[in-house]
């Protein structure tokens, strides 16, 4: 039977502890974990201090604990609110998929309060279809082999390298669940995930000779298969070196993750020129807004134009041949540990011929110790996330 004892008893165990009594000895003595003995040594130690305060000062210190309590509420509240916000237009199955179990600031009964979503869909894990997560991977694989390929052409890519026998409607379904398009050289043939009310840019990157780093940034999405599914990687990289700046995971195509990556970029420098697609998460205004506050210009391919960001198909395409397909990552942070690990060997060991055989780090950060300082501290903030 564990023992008992009366606040007169623990307070003297206490104060044996504070005079120096060996904590591991009147654990022995009294049989109690050595862990509660230095929990109520240091109540002792917290509470020695008001015993000195006169009355009226003890009464506005228990006043300053319910304020205090009042305000970490009132903050809890806030983050709530903030995190309610981002969420409350969305579907149940995708509210459901914006649970986070790593989350401190609002645990999971909560959360599900907030959403409005059963509890129990939270701890329900749904039967992975590995069929169709094998489909995906290799629709993936044939679209980074050519990117020019329609819906029609994968299917028959399917059959004939995969032996997977599926009607092209299906293949669509996947290629858009996934964030796939055909790109073309034509502009008539355009199958953009754009936003029709979202307002479009002029694509300035043509005929224009880049020579300096920072001059053009250029961002772009793509997935990335896991064993049991798949997440959304987004890039921030500089054209005249090949230096990737910045880059995201996401299990959602939700465009939060790629004004992380911008903000992330922006803390290291800032370019003359931003380039993307017109897929509605670049076209947003949440994300305009951040470059138009730096002054940055905004420029937009052509819609399906495969010219037009040459460089980030080339990016994606060395992406995954040197190191998804490769070691096939089990779930989200295996791939986060993965790709921190080859972005920093694709920065500062990957020499490139199209360089003249040197990386995009010597060039980049060349003479330059601030974006060198910067661009360290981000890489451990992603080891770390």
């Amino acid at each position: 039977m564990k023992k008992s004892y009366t606040p007169k008893q623990k307070a003297s165990i206490a104060l044996m502890a504070i005079k120096g009594e060996s904590v591991s000895k009147l654990a022995s003595q009294y049989q109690i974990h050595p862990t509660q003995i230095g929990q109520w040594k240091k109540l002792v130690e917290d509470e020695l201090a008001t015993l000195f305060v006169d009355k009226r000062k003890k009464e506005n210190f228990g006043k300053d604990r319910v304020i205090e309590e009042l305000y970490k509420n009132i903050g809890q509240r806030e983050v709530e609110i903030s995190w309610l916000k981002k969420n409350s237009t969305l579907s149940s199955r995708e509210k459901s998929i914006l649970i986070d179990k790593d989350n401190f600031e609002i645990n999971l009964t909560r959360q599900a309060e907030l959403l409005d979503i059963s509890r129990s869909g939270i701890y329900y894990q749904p039967i992975i279809n590995q069929e169709e997560i094998r489909i995906k991977n290799s629709i993936d694989k044939i679209y980074t082999d050519c990117p020019f390929y329609g819906s029609r052409k994968i299917k028959k890519e399917l059959e004939i390298e995969y032996g997977i026998k599926i009607c092209r409607s299906y293949v669509q379904n996947l290629m858009r669940e996934i964030g796939l398009q055909a790109i073309y050289p034509d502009s008539k043939l355009n199958l953009s995930l754009g936003d029709k009310q979202h307002k479009k840019y002029p694509y300035f990157l043509r005929n224009l000779e880049i020579v300096r780093i920072n001059q053009v940034w250029s961002t772009d999405i793509t997935y990335i298969r896991l064993k049991n599914g798949f997440v959304h990687l987004t890039v921030i990289f500089d054209w005249y070196s090949r230096y990737v700046i910045s880059w995201k995971l996401s299990a959602t195509l939700e465009n939060e993750f790629c004004i992380q990556a911008l903000k992330e970029a922006l803390e290291i420098a800032t370019p003359e020129i931003h380039n993307s697609d017109q897929g509605v998460q670049f076209t947003a205004e949440n994300y305009i807004t951040v470059l138009k506050e730096k002054g940055i210009q905004i420029s937009m391919d052509g819609r399906g134009r495969c010219m037009d960001n040459i460089f980030t198909e080339r990016l994606w395409r060395t992406v995954k041949y040197e190191n998804i397909y490769i070691h096939d990552y089990q779930d989200i942070k295996e791939a986060q540990i993965g790709l921190t690990q080859y972005f920093q060997f694709y920065n500062h060991r990957r020499i490139h011929q199209s360089l003249g055989y040197i990386t995009p780090a010597q060039i980049y950060l060349a003479d330059n110790q601030l974006i060198f300082k910067n661009q360290i501290h981000l890489i451990e903030a992603n080891l770390l996330s």
